[in-house]
């Protein structure tokens, strides 16, 4: 009953497992000891009643006797019980700091070896460079703006929005060109041409301009 959970088939049980193990053991030994105790107490208990309700005073006086003694002894395997469990509780928290500071152990073992693969020197030295290399920079940049005049600048402007316009261009799909239906085109040729008058309307139009003619 109770005690530790068995390991999986391989895992090395050490020192500090058997020991928290035995004490479980111990443990749970003394808690079917105490049930039993509880028992013996109870019984005894109904033997002084049995007795006193007969009138048999002094065998009642035995009876409660013996449970004092087995109250006595349950009394003490209580105690012994929280011992242990105290005991245990200590033992396990022990090896729960074992390992963190095995951890820690570790992770200051892989500082130490990246401090020395990085030491202060390379890092002051990498920054002095970084700081020359931004100040060659910023010298670049200002040289090029001082040598380039506003018409200068225009045109360079200019020159990006061209560029910008033909990049748009590009990026837009291509409209297929295609014949315009029958009907469409006809109407397009109707609309395009102005209507020629024919000879008769014509000459009605002239007859009209001139009057009547007279007999």
């Amino acid at each position: 009953m109770g005690g530790k959970p068995s390991k999986p088939a391989g895992a090395k049980i050490t020192p500090h497992d058997r020991a928290i193990l035995d004490l479980k053991v111990q443990r749970d030994k003394l808690r079917q000891y105490n049930k039993r105790l509880e028992g013996v107490v109870e019984k005894e208990l109904k033997l002084a009643k049995g007795h006193l309700a007969k009138g048999e005073k002094q065998r009642a006086l035995l009876a409660l006797r013996r449970k004092k003694f087995q109250e006595s002894l349950l009394e003490k395997t209580v105690l012994q019980m929280t011992n242990l469990d105290e005991l245990t509780m200590s033992i396990e928290q022990a090896m729960v700091e074992k390992q963190v500071f095995a951890g820690l152990e570790a992770g200051n073992q892989v500082l130490k070896e990246l401090h020395k693969e990085m030491s202060l020197a390379d890092v002051e030295k990498l920054m002095d460079e970084t700081a020359d290399s931004i100040a060659y920079q910023n010298e670049i940049d200002e040289l090029l703006s001082t040598r380039l005049s506003v018409a200068d600048e225009e045109d360079i402007e200019q020159e990006l929005d061209l560029m910008i316009e033909e990049e748009t261009k590009a990026m837009l799909p291509k409209t297929p060109v295609s014949a315009l239906p029958e009907l469409e085109q006809q109407e397009v040729e109707e609309e395009d041409e102005e209507p020629i008058p024919t000879k008769k309307v014509a000459a009605k139009n002239k007859k009209a301009l001139n009057g009547p003619v007279l007999a």
